[in-house]
């Protein structure tokens, strides 16, 4: 792989040479391919042959190599998600320190993967409001929130600024910066190619901005989750000093096995409890992360179920889903939501279902539309792959309407 000289020089003084020689030989190795299954959908966790379990995330396995998923319906059912096994630890972290319901706030959360996490590893009464601040990430975010069908997470479209100006408080913030993607080299040429030291610095003050505007939505005593996809010092451990130099935070430590070969802090006289998954040394694509925790007189934050009566006044808040799957209206008539299909509250017999082939159910995803079973009642019909909804038909005479959003549809397998 052809890496930024400048990325060179840098890193490789930083990783010192064993480091540095394990993750050059890793970029040119395929990139480990990681799941994690829906625990609220998926019961049976032996979808794929020859899984390893992730030992730092329950529900989430190594796959010996990388099927297409785009093909497997039980992908867009919400049974799993494909998800990037370095960043899994953020299971570990929360399981270590969140113990009772909390209102939990996922900043830059698109496209979703770690909202799912937290949505799966927070205990039962927790509410996650998912954020994107922007629309377009926003729209891939809610999609993927849908698809795993749990009531209690909000979706919402604003700054960090915006947030705080809501007066909205939480327990647990977790802030997944945009960062210079060093973690995304091996799986993204691009990332490479648009690599600069300036870049770099730039997201520093950009990092450090979005942390200044959404500290005050952390209550006193609650956790700040900061994490990277990037290996530089400058993003990742210079910035934790500045967040407890600058915010007065605490580093909170978690526990993990020296068999998990994570790496600590690299930078020269910080020796605080940082964790960083670096390629050829943790089976994974690159991470960092660091537990955080605000001072003051501990207290509990509160969050109205529904945040849709927020906006007003100076209470901007853009919400795209309160969390409860409601029906669209149309010339008159109600039609299902495919949220409601989806979600995990939805009884099965809310709807007729059927049971869809292999086949038919690609080309459902596909939003063909087809002829279900004779007998098949009138109306609207849930249809299901392997008895997991994937959305709604409007059965009619001689065939049924594909009611799945245009914008999820699969364009081409």
């Amino acid at each position: 792989m052809n890496l930024p000289q400048a990325f060179v020089d840098y890193t490789s003084v930083l990783f010192g040479p064993q480091r540095w020689a394990q993750f050059l030989h890793a970029l040119d190795e395929p990139a480990p391919v990681s799941v994690r299954f829906n625990p609220f959908k998926c019961t049976d966790e032996n979808l794929f042959a020859h899984q390893t379990p992730v030992p730092w995330c329950r529900h989430a396995y190594w796959l010996p190599e990388r099927p297409n998923f785009t093909q497997d319906p039980l992908l867009h059912a919400g049974i799993y998600y494909v998800q990037e096994a370095g960043s899994l630890f953020l299971d570990h972290v929360l399981r270590r320190y969140v113990k009772e319901p909390v209102s939990a706030l996922d900043l830059c959360a698109a496209p979703g993967g770690k909202s799912t996490l937290m949505r799966a590893a927070l205990p039962q009464g927790s509410l996650l409001v998912s954020n994107e601040v922007d629309r377009r990430r926003a729209n891939i975010l809610l999609e993927n929130m849908q698809k795993q069908g749990h009531l209690d997470v909000l979706v919402t479209h604003n700054t960090a600024r915006e947030l705080a100006k809501t007066n909205l408080v939480f327990d647990v913030i977790l802030t997944d910066v945009p960062c210079s993607g060093e973690g995304l080299f091996r799986r993204d040429a691009a990332a490479a190619n648009e690599w600069s030291l300036s870049n770099v610095n730039g997201c520093q003050q950009r990092q450090r901005e979005i942390l200044t505007d959404s500290w005050p939505c952390l209550r006193a005593g609650g956790l700040l989750i900061y994490s990277t996809c990037t290996f530089n010092t400058h993003e990742n451990e210079e910035n934790v000093q500045w967040i407890c130099r600058e915010l007065g935070a605490e580093i909170l430590p978690v526990t993990v096995p020296t068999a998990w070969h994570i790496t600590g802090s690299l930078l020269p006289g910080f020796d605080a409890p940082v964790y960083r998954f670096i390629p050829g040394i943790t089976q994974s694509e690159g991470f960092f992360l660091a537990v955080l925790r605000k001072q003051g007189e501990p207290e509990r934050a509160t969050l109205p179920k529904s945040l849709r009566n927020q906006a007003n006044g100076e209470r901007i808040l853009h919400v795209l889903s309160d969390g409860i799957p409601q029906p669209e209206l149309k010339d008159k008539e109600k039609i299902p939501s495919v949220a409601q299909a989806l979600s995990v509250t939805t009884a099965a017999d809310t709807y007729p279902s059927v049971e869809l082939s292999l086949e038919q159910a690609r080309r459902y995803l596909h939003r063909e539309s087809f002829a279900l079973p004779p007998g098949t009642p009138r109306g609207f019909v849930r249809v299901t792959y392997q008895g997991h909804a994937l959305g709604f038909m409007k059965n009619v005479e001689g065939r049924a309407n594909n009611l799945y959003p245009k914008n999820w549809a699969i364009k081409k397998w």
